[in-house]
């Protein structure tokens, strides 16, 4: 039997040097690890309107959608990852938890402080890259 394909968007938001990243609730699948904010697209949406939704939900965050950093497909055990990375820039400091367990503003360099689900792994690498930081 295949295996089901989840397609999930994520924002890259920089602000002054750092990276905005949140913390998984404890009950969600790969609970408490550290990502980029976003979410699963549901039907009928295309990934900058689930984007947008998703910042919402999570974050009371309102973004606008920029161009594709990274987008693969990530083979866990029970399912496959469509992931599409985005950067992205916020539009408001109203910033709120109220579908993660905490958010932080990291540099780079930092990053790798954070336990994140493997999919993450290559956007963290090119932003690390871009950074010119290892």
């Amino acid at each position: 039997m295949a295996k089901k394909t989840l397609r999930v968007v994520a924002a890259v938001i920089q602000r002054d040097g750092l990276y905005l990243i949140s913390q998984r609730m404890a009950k969600a699948a790969f609970p408490l690890c550290w990502e980029f904010p976003g979410g699963k697209v549901e039907p009928g949406e295309d990934d900058a309107q689930a984007l947008r939704r998703e910042m919402l939900e999570e974050m009371n965050a309102i973004v606008e959608v920029g161009p594709l950093l990274d987008g693969r497909v990530h083979d866990y055990p029970d399912f496959n990852l469509d992931f599409r990375v985005y950067r992205c820039t916020l539009a408001n400091d109203d910033l709120q938890m109220l579908n993660v367990a905490d958010f932080r503003w990291v540099a780079p360099r930092e990053l790798a402080d954070y336990n994140f689900p493997p999919a993450d792994e290559r956007a963290i690498s090119l932003l690390v890259d871009d950074a010119g930081e290892v």
